[in-house]
């Protein structure tokens, strides 16, 4: 059971913070990096998690709500494996650490979403639905700790559990998937056209002529 009665401590007013093993490092230690982005990546599907379950949510969204409450709870459990570095001498089940069964229920959930989506014919620009774009958020977040854990990975090969890498890659894709289920299946997606806007000169925008907010 984790026991907090004091939010601060000042132990880390010289730039320093504890990892779970006790040692302490700088803040801006790639371990501290890749599981600080895990945090601030759970805080993104936080809002998510809000977008999905409201009053007037479909039961999709809703669906979406409580399988994204699980993630939160994983990503958890992401963090407290990259805070504790892995030790060769680590005896199985001794250190938290992300399973491939849990890689694997992502897949499942991959797998189960992308089956009622229309299929892709250009790449989605991030927007349709209040819970699309936030889900959006979430994902480029996510995307962002994969990189910084395989930062840490490349700097500390053999104390990285690789599992923490493939959770956070799938998890990215899952993200992509649910924000199409929430734009109507992928009916409502913001699609990229290339080079559609080479056409518009720096006049145009500016007279309104390209359909932007001052366009009549």
């Amino acid at each position: 059971m984790v026991k907090l009665n004091k939010i601060y401590t000042r132990t880390g007013d010289r730039g320093t913070t504890g990892l779970g093993t006790g040692d302490r490092v700088a803040k801006d230690h790639p371990r501290v990096t890749a599981y600080g982005t895990v945090d601030e990546a759970n805080a993104a599907i936080g809002v998510a998690v809000i977008e999905a379950d409201r009053a007037d949510a479909d039961e999709t969204a809703r669906q979406m709500a409580r399988l994204l409450r699980v993630i939160q709870n994983d990503l958890f459990d992401v963090g407290a494996d990259l805070c504790v570095p892995v030790e060769g001498s680590e005896k199985p089940g001794s250190s938290l650490r992300v399973t491939d069964a849990q890689v694997a229920q992502l897949e499942g959930w991959i797998d189960e979403h992308n089956e009622a989506l229309e299929p892709l014919t250009s790449f989605v620009l991030p927007g349709g639905t209040p819970l699309a774009a936030s889900l959006h958020v979430a994902r480029t977040i996510v995307r962002r700790a994969e990189r910084d854990t395989v930062t840490l990975h490349h700097a500390e090969p053999e104390q990285v559990n690789e599992g923490t890498i493939r959770y956070l890659n799938r998890l990215s894709d899952l993200l992509f998937v649910l924000s199409r289920r929430a734009n109507d299946n992928g009916r409502g997606d913001v699609l990229w056209v290339p080079g559609g806007q080479r056409e518009t000169t720096g006049s145009d925008a500016r007279d309104g002529e390209s359909g932007g907010p001052d366009a009549s």
